[in-house]
């Protein structure tokens, strides 16, 4: 089954409502350029709204880089899946490693956020990854397949065909480490079949992101694997051209 390649931006917690008005006018600029590849940029929350009213009638999609598991209540500081999909976001990153080393997020966490986009109509984009000291250990499987069997425990097949999946080796982000294009495509090759075994024939049109220091320099070896079908940028997300090159190696 052909999987049509995603590459999404996170900005993680970076650029005032100015710096993003620059980024999105670069962005903007060169969405003519855009074909053949889902595109989605993560803002902060404080640029959510401008971001989506900016790409509206372009190819590229907003998305947010979290979402709480309750519809509303007193949970200060936090945004519901209703709030997100009326701004309009289509996408959330559910999990990421930022999340879960900073933050005190699970698995059983994640589990239902996932649950609770999903209920929205959101698609989530859901991060599963080993440290270095796990994949020094050899844990990196074990890792990965605790995350995913219970950040997916519950859903059906029908709800595993709306998601995303993104590998992020947790020593390869930001550290301007990469894991090889081959040990990357070990991982989504055991995350693939993981995702057979639980959901069935759905898994095959599952896409599978990489998130370790994606660059236009190395995108398209990434790319160029049978499992990968596209990545969760970082860094190379801030700056236009950086992320335009990433995209036209997709």
């Amino acid at each position: 089954m052909s999987r049509k390649t995603m590459i999404a931006g996170n900005w993680k917690m970076n650029n005032t409502v100015a710096e993003a008005r620059e980024l999105v006018e670069g962005l903007k600029a060169r969405a003519s350029e855009i074909a053949g590849v889902d595109v989605v940029v993560c803002p902060p929350v404080t640029t959510l709204a401008y971001a989506a009213e900016q790409f509206a009638g372009t190819p590229v999609k907003v998305g947010a880089q979290n979402v709480h598991w309750a519809e509303s209540g007193a949970y200060t500081g936090e945004v519901s899946a209703s709030m997100l999909k009326e701004i309009p976001v289509e996408y959330v990153i559910i999990g990421h490693s930022e999340r879960r080393q900073y933050f005190g997020e699970t698995d059983g966490t994640v589990n239902q956020r996932v649950k609770a986009a999903l209920a929205a109509g959101l698609t989530p984009i859901v991060c599963v990854g080993e440290l270095l000291e796990q994949r020094e250990t050899g844990e990196t499987e074990a890792v990965v397949k605790t995350q995913v069997e219970v950040g997916l425990d519950g859903l059906t097949a029908d709800d595993a065909a709306k998601i995303v999946v993104a590998y992020e080796p947790v020593w390869a982000i930001g550290t301007g480490l990469t894991a090889s294009p081959e040990q990357a495509q070990e991982v989504h090759a055991f995350l693939r079949n993981l995702l057979r075994g639980l959901f069935g024939a759905v898994a095959d049109g599952i896409r599978i992101l990489y998130g370790g220091s994606m660059k236009p320099a190395n995108a398209k070896d990434l790319l160029a694997q049978a499992d990968i079908d596209g990545g969760l940028i970082g860094g190379a997300s801030l700056k236009a051209d950086d992320f335009m090159g990433i995209i036209l190696s997709g």
